[in-house]
């Protein structure tokens, strides 16, 4: 497969969609963590210095005179003071105790003491506390006022630089990111291993379909799994067999339609050729001119129901309308009337209840024409043949009944095939074509009707047309 067509089909567009999803997924969730976990100790961090600076002031505020040894001897009384460096000012910012004795005696600017020692929105000064996460720890600040006698006389500044908590948020922090990356590796990884599978199963159907599209409709899809590229490679595999099964009967109907003509062109031509190269007396060639007549009959009756059938193969919708079945089944009567009398064959018809159904009305003459038809001529001199009308509450029925010598029961599944005939012999005496009853097939389901076949060897056969019953409303204003 080319490259382009490769990275441009529908499977790496969305496996790749779906990759960027999970990682847009995954970076989110990085994010919100390490968010999370740096919110966790910054609350933490702040209200334990917070807490240490107030208790700082608390304990300033009860000396009488602020300076440096008092302030060194308030702030050893309190153990639980441990931060990295602590400065006491005044009302100005001027430092009068240094942990580190690095700024006593200068002012001490700092952004925290300057917003403690602001009263302007608050009339006891302000808490405050910044935060800076470096890599090599944590680096914390808060100052608090020191009040005394309901006014602000100094503030508390401490700073802690933890390392050890800088350390663990940072390894925190990179394990989350560790942990994602390899979970979008694994989605990678695995995106790909389905891509490739799902494209290598599809790419067999499209082999397939290439092979199929030769012609060679015996060939299967190989069907594998439970998805729905199974569900495709089974509808294909049921397509090929109803191919398969269409240029079959293609090919048997080419064959028999050749041989339907070409046995009565022979024998024109025989006789043709016998009338020139003999002499012959008037009576002799006036029979073999009948028998060339019999003969071009019997081409115009297969080449019309070649055409019945071609119609109605490329033409399945049909201008229907509701009309009984009992006026059609006289017509046809009349019409087979004169057939039925030189067989000797004695036509019945018991309309029990006719019922009116919807179909073309030439459909309905052509089905039950041919079913009487074939019921007087492969019937036995003398029989009868019965013609039967009813109904029930949903369907219609029409019922052809003979007392011939009955049909085969393995023959009974190819009788309306084309150019089936039970006894061929028979059949070509008769004037057969093996066609009546394939266009009786062929209008009964695209009338959406039924028919049925039952027969016993020596009794006689029984055909049954069933249709969808239509009553029409009366109007009795």
């Amino acid at each position: 497969m080319p490259a382009f067509r490769r990275f441009g089909n529908t499977q790496f567009r969305y496996a790749v969609a779906y990759v960027f999803i999970t990682l847009a997924a995954l970076v989110f969730l990085n994010l919100y963590c390490s968010r999370v976990s740096q919110q966790m100790f910054y609350h933490s961090k702040e209200s334990s210095l917070i807490e240490k600076c107030l208790l700082a002031s608390d304990e300033i505020s009860n000396l009488d005179v602020i300076n440096s040894d008092g302030i060194s001897k308030s702030l050893e009384e309190l153990d639980s003071l441990t931060s990295t460096r602590i400065i006491v000012t005044d009302t100005t910012g001027w430092v009068v105790y240094d942990s580190l004795n690095l700024d006593v005696g200068h002012y001490a600017l700092l952004p925290e003491i300057v917003e403690a020692l602001d009263t302007s929105a608050h009339p006891y000064g302000n808490k405050a506390f910044t935060w800076l996460l470096q890599d090599t720890g944590i680096r914390a600040s808060a100052a608090t006022p020191i009040v005394s006698y309901g006014s602000v006389v100094g503030c508390v500044y401490m700073m802690d630089f933890d390392v050890e908590q800088g350390r663990l948020l940072r390894s925190l922090q990179i394990n989350i990111l560790h942990i994602t990356l390899l979970l979008e590796a694994i989605v990678v990884v695995f995106s790909l291993i389905f891509y490739r599978a799902y494209s290598r199963r599809l790419q067999r159907i499209m082999k397939s379909m290439r092979v199929i599209q030769e012609g060679d409709y015996s060939h299967k899809v190989p069907l594998e799994g439970s998805d729905e590229l199974t569900v495709l490679g089974e509808e294909i595999n049921e397509l090929t067999d109803r191919l398969q099964d269409a240029e079959e009967q293609r090919r048997r109907f080419v064959s028999d339609a050749s041989h339907e003509l070409k046995t009565p062109l022979a024998s024109i031509k025989l006789l043709t050729d016998s009338i020139l190269q003999n002499y012959m007396d008037m009576d002799t060639i006036r029979e073999f001119v009948g028998d060339i007549g019999d003969e071009a009959e019997r081409l115009n009756r297969v080449a019309a129901k070649l055409l019945s059938l071609t119609r109605i193969d490329s033409n399945p919708q049909f201008d229907a309308q509701i009309i009984p079945i009992a006026p059609t089944v006289r017509r046809a009567e009349r019409r087979l009337k004169a057939i039925a009398d030189a067989e000797k064959i004695s036509v019945r018809l018991e309309c029990i209840q006719d019922a009116p159904i919807l179909i073309a009305e030439d459909d309905l003459y052509q089905i039950v024409y041919n079913l009487m038809e074939n019921g007087i001529k492969y019937n036995l001199p003398g029989g009868t043949l019965t013609v039967r009308i009813s109904r029930d509450a949903d369907n219609a029925y029409l019922e052809v009944r003979d007392t011939g010598m009955g049909i085969p029961e393995d023959a009974i599944p190819h009788l309306f095939e084309r150019f089936y005939r039970v006894d061929k012999a028979r059949s070509r005496q008769t004037g057969g074509s093996g066609l009546g009853l394939a266009i009786v097939w062929a209008i009964v389901e695209r009338s959406r009707g039924d028919i049925q076949v039952s027969s016993t060897l020596g009794k006689g056969t029984v055909f049954t047309v069933t249709f969808p019953a239509f009553d029409t409303e009366v109007d009795t204003e």
